[in-house]
């Protein structure tokens, strides 16, 4: 009996180890279920109204800017202004040895009174001889000799008015003259110096109006028109914000920035604002309607382009292309690619390929009860989200 008693014994230890064995298995498989579903954090696609300001920044510039070159050589005999000084449309800045030039126009006007009279008077030959040349007093060779005398006097006449001519403007260019109202920003050379024809001797720029030009981006190049209002800030005024009028609108984008060119200009009679000034623009708030947002931790940067992990009703995900366009608080505008209750992964990206399926997490790592595939409550939360 204790031997059989011992066989039943053993029996029983053996059954009863297979059956745990079993259990332990069939616990195992459910187990690695679950762990076969990536836990992922998972978000919806939302459609909200934007109002988005467009901002850009550009540089203060002179409306009006000349560097004023000399025209003529000699020296400087006089100069009428210095740096800073406001000057007039029309106002005498330097003066390029005027007696000089006062010397030269009176030869040019003497030459040209003499080349007149020599005309006069080889008209009145030609007259004359006409008049023999018709009583048959006069040859034809002789006559001949008339008209070419007089052509040449009027070539000579022609040469000696030209000549005046170029003394007339020499005089008017030994007296520099500001083209516009302005300040005078740089004088470059000082009285006694001989200046040569193209040499800068002044800059002039004019502050009353002042430019701003400034460059907007793509997206924002059909919202800016002319006459459209500015308001600019600028360093020197940190609390005080400038009007301006946008007035011109460049008709082509920089290829390489991707950008629009665009110019204000800006009323500055205080003369506060200065060129080279760094300033920023406000155009005002554009009402954007319906516009599509998902978190930016959703959008992945691939080699093929922007990418996000859309989730199915049976927690299966699917790899998609986006366009997006925005960023904004951290959410970003998608273009092309998803639709609104779209689901994407948010979080748990590693290891996704199409067709897996995931482990929705709530925003603590737990699992997310409205799921469909749902761990255990033994299972521990997710590090990574």
């Amino acid at each position: 009996m204790s031997d059989f008693s011992s066989w039943i014994g053993c029996g029983r230890v053996a059954l009863l180890a297979a059956l745990m064995l079993f259990a332990s298995a069939c616990g195992g498989a459910d187990e690695a279920a679950v762990i076969e579903a990536p836990p992922v954090f998972v978000a919806d696609v939302e459609s909200r109204d934007f109002e988005e300001r467009i901002e850009a920044s550009g540089e203060l510039r002179a409306k009006d800017r000349a560097d004023i070159a000399s025209e003529i050589a000699g020296a400087v005999t006089e100069i009428a202004a210095d740096e800073g000084d406001a000057v007039t449309e029309g106002q005498l800045l330097l003066a390029v040895d005027p007696e000089k030039r006062d010397l030269e126009l009176a030869n040019a006007r003497a030459r040209h009174s003499e080349s007149q009279a020599s005309l006069a008077e080889a008209e009145r030959e030609v007259a004359r001889f006409q008049k023999l040349h018709a009583q048959g007093i006069a040859s034809d060779v002789n006559l001949d000799e008339k008209q070419t005398g007089l052509a040449r006097a009027q070539a000579r006449h022609a040469a000696a008015r030209a000549e005046l001519g170029v003394a007339e403007r020499a005089l008017r260019d030994a007296n520099v003259r500001a083209p516009f109202a302005g300040f005078v920003a740089r004088r470059e050379v000082s009285r006694g110096e001989y200046v040569q024809p193209g040499e800068v001797l002044f800059e002039i720029v004019s502050l009353d109006p002042i430019e701003l030009e400034f460059n907007v981006a793509e997206r924002d190049s059909a919202r800016v028109a002319v006459g459209q209002h500015v308001r600019v800030s600028v360093a020197p005024y940190p609390d005080e914000f400038f009007r301006g009028d946008v007035t011109v609108i460049a008709p082509t984008l920089d290829a390489r920035t991707r950008t629009l060119r665009v110019k204000a200009r800006i009323e500055n009679a205080d003369r506060r604002l200065r060129p080279g000034l760094f300033a920023r623009a406000d155009l005002g708030v554009a009402q954007r309607r319906g516009l599509l947002w998902v978190a930016q931790e959703a959008v992945l940067l691939r080699a093929d382009g922007q990418i996000v992990w859309v989730v199915d009703g049976e927690d299966r995900v699917r790899r998609a292309s986006v366009r997006t366009g925005i960023h904004h608080e951290g959410r970003i505008e998608v273009l092309e690619g998803l639709a609104e209750g779209d689901q994407v992964v948010v979080r748990g990206h590693s290891g996704l390929q199409d067709g897996v399926l995931v482990s929705r997490r709530s925003k603590d790592g737990s699992p997310d009860q409205g799921a469909l595939n749902v761990a255990s409550e033994g299972d521990e939360p997710v590090e990574t989200l």
